[in-house]
C-alpha cells in the first residue's frame, strides 16, 4: 500500500510537471479592453436607472364592476387590442362572465379584478396612470415598494388619473422634454406586466408622433393620438407605468401595445402627460378645445401626398366640418388648408389639436391657403360637449334614385330615415345603398351619409340631384358635399378609383 501510494504521488507530480501551462496563466490578468469597460459602464447605467426609478413606480389593483369591459369604451373593438384580448382579460377581468382570476369577494366589497401601473410624479405623493386602468373602479389599492395604500378619494379625468398618496416617501420622478427625445434613444419600461411587479425591460425609442393608431375610435372625438413607439417589452399590466430615458426621466406613460410579443408598444409623450397631470391636479378635470373639423395631412395622407396644392406644401386640409360647430360659425371653409395656428406650423391633425388644446373661448388666428391664396381666419374654439345634440329633420316624400355610375342609391331624407340612420341634418339626400366595388364604395362612402351638394350645387331633393348629375364626368371627378357622423365634408368620386 505504501509503495502504491508513493507511486501515485510520484505519477501525479510527474504529470503536473509535464503540463505546459499557457504563458498568461502565471502572469497578471490582461488589461481590460475599452469595449469591455464601456459595456460594464452601460450595464451599471441600467442598474442605476432601475434603482433610481423603482421607488417612484407603483402597482395599482382595482375592483371594477364585473359587467364593465376592461377595455375602455374608446378601445372596444379596436383591432390593436383584439390580438391579445384573451391574455388581457386574464389579467384585467372578463366582462362576459367567464371565470376570472380574482380573489374571493370580501363581504360587502367588490374583489380586486384588474391591475395596472402608475408613477409618483410629485413629492406630495400624486400618482399618474392611464384613465382606463382606474375608470369605474369601486376600490383602488396602490402598492408601493415600501407600503400598501388604499386611497379613499381620487380624481379621474382627462387622459389619466392624479391621486394623492400620503404614504409615498419619494420625491417623485422628473419629466423629460419629450419634444427633445430622439429616435434611437434607450427606453426603459418599469411596471407590473402579468402581475409580475417591478419588472424592468429596455429597448429603444422606435419612432415618435405615431397617429391614427386607433381606427375603432369614432371621428370627431377628443382622444389624442400622439404616441412614442418603443420596442421595450410592454404587456398588459404595464399600462400607466413610466417609460424612462437613461437619465431616469419620464419620456412617456405606457399605454398601448400592438399584439403580444411583437416588440411594438406605445406611450403618451411626457409633455402631454405632464400638462394633463398639472391640469387635473389644479382643476380636477381636463377641458379640451375643439374646432369642429376633421383634417387630413398634405404630407402624411397617402392620397393627398401625391397631389400638388397651389400655395401650400405642408398643412392640413379641412375635409369635414361639424354642423353648427365652431368652424362652421367662422369664415373657415371646406377645402381650406390650415398651415399655421398663431404663427406655429401644423402638419397633421394632432398638431392642430395640440395648438388649440387650452384655448377654449379664446380667439385663435389661423393661417389658411384658400384656392392658392393666403387667408387669415379667426376662430373661437369651444369645449367638447358632453353629449351630441340631435337635430329634428323635416318630413319628405320618400322616393329614391339609383346613381349606378357612382354606385349609390339615395332617398329624400324623411323623419323615419333620419331616425333609422341617426341622421342629424334637416336637408339633403341620404345614401341608403352603396356598391362596395363602385367609386363610392372605394372612397369609403357608407349608408347613412347625407349628400348636400353635387359638383358644388346644393341638392335639397331628388330633382336637384338628378339635374346636378347631368353632364357630370366621372373621369374628371364628381364632387359631393356630404354630412357624415355630424360632420360636413366632401368626397371626389372618380372612375377607376
Amino acid at each position: 500500500m505504501k509503495i502504491n501510494r508513493l507511486s501515485s504521488t510520484v505519477l501525479l507530480a510527474t504529470f503536473a510537471a509535464s503540463v505546459v501551462l499557457p504563458r498568461w496563466s502565471s502572469a497578471a490578468a490582461p488589461k481590460e479592453s475599452s469595449a469591455i469597460a464601456l459595456a460594464r459602464q452601460l450595464n451599471q447605467a441600467f442598474i442605476e436607472v432601475a434603482d433610481q426609478v423603482s421607488p417612484s413606480v407603483v402597482v395599482i389593483r382595482v375592483a371594477q364592476k364585473q359587467e364593465r369591459n376592461r377595455f375602455s369604451l374608446e378601445m372596444e373593438g379596436n383591432p390593436l387590442f383584439e390580438e391579445f384580448r384573451k391574455k388581457f382579460e386574464e389579467q384585467f377581468g372578463n366582462p362576459k362572465g367567464k371565470k376570472q382570476r380574482s380573489e374571493p369577494k370580501p363581504e360587502g366589497k367588490t374583489p380586486f379584478n384588474g391591475q395596472g401601473s402608475g408613477v409618483v410624479i410629485r413629492e406630495d405623493g400624486y400618482i399618474l396612470t392611464n384613465r382606463h386602468v382606474v375608470e369605474d373602479a369601486e376600490r383602488i389599492e396602490i402598492r408601493c415598494a415600501f407600503t400598501v395604500y388604499e386611497p379613499s378619494d381620487r380624481t379621474v379625468g382627462g387622459a389619466g388619473t392624479a391621486t394623492p398618496v400620503s404614504a409615498a416617501t419619494t420625491s417623485g420622478m422628473k419629466f423629460a422634454d419629450s419634444d427633445k427625445t430622439r429616435v434611437g434613444e434607450f427606453a426603459i419600461a418599469i411596471g407590473a406586466p402579468f402581475n409580475l411587479d417591478y419588472s424592468v425591460t429596455f429597448g429603444h425609442v422606435s419612432a415618435k408622433g405615431r397617429t391614427d393608431l386607433l381606427p375603432g375610435v369614432a371621428p370627431g372625438t377628443p382622444m389624442d393620438q400622439d404616441f412614442i413607439q418603443t420596442d421595450a417589452s410592454i404587456n398588459p399590466g404595464n399600462s400607466g407605468g413610466p417609460l424612462v430615458n437613461i437619465n431616469g426621466e419620464i419620456i412617456g406613460i405606457n399605454t398601448l401595445i400592438r399584439g403580444l410579443h411583437t416588440g411594438i408598444g406605445f406611450a403618451i409623450p411626457a409633455n402631454l402627460a405632464h400638462e394633463l397631470a398639472d391640469t387635473l391636479i389644479k382643476d380636477g378635470k381636463v377641458v379640451r378645445a375643439r374646432l369642429g373639423i376633421q383634417a387630413r395631412s398634405l404630407r402624411e395622407d397617402e392620397e393627398l401626398s401625391r397631389q400638388t396644392f397651389k400655395g401650400a406644401t405642408n398643412g392640413v386640409l379641412v375635409w369635414r366640418m361639424e354642423v353648427n360647430g365652431p368652424a362652421s360659425k367662422s369664415e373657415l371653409k371646406l377645402e381650406d388648408i390650415i398651415t399655421h395656428v398663431e404663427g406655429h406650423a401644423v402638419g397633421n391633425a394632432q398638431q392642430l389639436r395640440n395648438s388649440v388644446r387650452n384655448k377654449v373661448g379664446i380667439t385663435v388666428s389661423l393661417s389658411v391657403v384658400r384656392a392658392g391664396k393666403p387667408v387669415t381666419v379667426k376662430i373661437v374654439p369651444e369645449a367638447w360637449p358632453d353629449e351630441p345634440t340631435e337635430v329634428v329633420v323635416n318630413n319628405r316624400k320618400s322616393n329614391e334614385v339609383q346613381a349606378d355610375d357612382l354606385g349609390i342609391t339615395v332617398k329624400a331624407l324623411t323623419r323615419e330615415l333620419a331616425k333609422e340612420f341617426k341622421a342629424k341634418r334637416n336637408e339633403g339626400l341620404i345614401i341608403t345603398e352603396v356598391d362596395a366595388d363602385s367609386p363610392a364604395g372605394k372612397r369609403g362612402l357608407k349608408v347613412g351619409t347625407i349628400i348636400t351638394e353635387v359638383n358644388r350645387k346644393p341638392v335639397a331633393d331628388l330633382e336637384d340631384f338628378n339635374k346636378a348629375l347631368k353632364g357630370a364626368d366621372l373621369k374628371k371627378g364628381v364632387h359631393l358635399g356630404i354630412v357624415v357622423d355630424g360632420f360636413a365634408g366632401f368626397e371626389v368620386l372618380k372612375s377607376g378609383d
